[in-house]
């Protein structure tokens, strides 16, 4: 399956990142969970630095387009084959940068897409 790297990754129940990691796992993607915060997700724990992650297929994005900026290398650097940019996180700067490496990217809501069979 594909692996996923969420960023925005949070411990918190409530936060729409704390339900991607499960629903991910659930589908049976592996999952890297990536945020500013220690804890766990999912029986995972939250890297709170820039972990090398080598085959990453898809980055999707929790962190405002606001906060983006610090994370533009890293994620372009893990060379993904895309980037879903969820509700919010929508950000034309880093789609250009990522289309300029052959990136792909999508506005789209990863619960939706997995809910759906399209992710």
């Amino acid at each position: 399956m594909k692996k996923t790297l969420v960023l925005g990754a949070s411990d918190n129940p409530a936060r729409y990142s704390f339900r991607a990691v499960h629903m991910l796992k659930n589908h049976g993607h592996e999952v890297l969970p990536v945020g500013i915060r220690k804890g766990q997700v999912a029986g995972l724990n939250i890297h709170t630095d820039r972990p090398q992650a080598p085959d990453v297929d898809t980055v999707t994005l929790y962190v405002g387009p606001q906060n983006q900026p610090g994370w533009y290398y890293y994620i372009l650097d893990l060379k993904p084959r895309r980037i879903l940019f969820n509700p919010g996180t929508e950000n034309p700067e880093l789609e250009r940068m990522a289309h300029e490496r052959g990136i792909l990217t999508e506005e789209a809501c990863t619960l939706v897409l997995l809910s759906i069979g399209q992710y």
